[in-house]
């Protein structure tokens, strides 16, 4: 009897929500989270070469996610467009999700902590699109204060949470992210150049406290100290501030410990949990033939 040919199987439906589709998305979704997480944790923006070199990809896979997280928000260019930073919808996504409730709840008692001892305001700060924002704040009983809300942003080269950010950084950094001279000014204490700025950066760096003396405000005075994560880059900062006609820098400087406490605190919530590496698995006990 002749051999009847076989028919082909028929092809996959394009439309399919198979196995290979799936497996197929699923790959794209981590390899975008492998580079956004790449360059949020990158003290500068990337350029493609650094990413593709960084994801061990090849360069048009790279390029191509960069385009659809640009699309969406997550990313944005910067400068002539050949480096790559987080995006206003990232950024955004990250202020909700260190504002959940379990976190500030955290946050807010440290601050009412270092508030009770100080007597002055305090509040949590992190760098956001190239200038400070307010992530939680606790005011001072004194009727006379300085009123800001949470979601506020103030400019980095006239404050003290900024200019804690901006010691952090190397001097091409600072620059850029300051952008052209004159800064802006704000009163007749602003430092609108780089060169002074840098002098009082190199303070900070040398100290670890920042300061503000009426460079922002008119009658008003701040300090501000790092929150550190483990391996000592800077999360955010914690900040106290006066009027000027209460305290000076001299008697905020004699807080520099609480606010160094409510820092150490709020570090904790921030750090990536540490997990213990695995143990190597022992021999398997005999079991006794029956």
């Amino acid at each position: 009897m002749p051999r009847t040919a076989e028919r082909p199987a028929p092809a996959a439906s394009p439309q399919a929500d198979g196995p290979a589709e799936h497996t197929s998305t699923e790959s794209i979704a981590l390899r975008a989270f492998a580079l956004l997480e790449q360059i949020v944790n990158a003290p500068g923006p990337m350029s493609l070469d650094e990413l593709t070199l960084a994801l061990k990809l090849p360069k048009p896979t790279v390029y191509r996610i960069l385009n659809l997280l640009i699309d969406a928000n997550l990313l944005r260019r910067e400068g002539t467009g050949k480096r790559y930073s987080a995006g206003p919808r990232l950024t955004s996504f990250a202020v909700d999700l260190w504002r959940s409730d379990m976190l500030r709840t955290q946050w807010h008692r440290a601050l009412e902590e270092a508030v009770a001892e100080t007597g002055e305001s305090c509040n949590l700060t992190m760098l956001e699109n190239q200038q400070v924002l307010y992530l939680d704040r606790v005011e001072t009983p004194h009727p006379l204060r300085l009123h800001l809300d949470v979601g506020t942003r103030v400019p980095l080269h006239c404050t003290a949470s900024g200019k804690l950010f901006l010691s952090r950084m190397s001097e091409s950094e600072a620059r850029r992210v300051l952008g052209p001279e004159p800064y802006p000014r704000f009163t007749a204490k602003t430092i609108t150049t780089f060169k002074p700025l840098q002098a009082e950066l190199a303070k900070v760096r040398k100290s670890g406290v920042a300061t503000h003396d009426c460079e922002r405000f008119d009658d008003s005075v701040a300090i501000a100290v790092p929150v550190l994560g483990p391996d000592g880059a800077i999360l955010a900062a914690v900040a106290m501030h006066a009027p000027s006609s209460r305290a000076s820098i001299r008697s905020c400087l004699g807080f520099v410990g609480a606010l160094q406490r409510a820092a150490a605190i709020i570090a904790t919530t921030l750090s990536p949990v540490q997990t213990a590496p695995a143990k190597p698995a022992g021999r398997a006990a005999r079991v006794p033939a029956r």
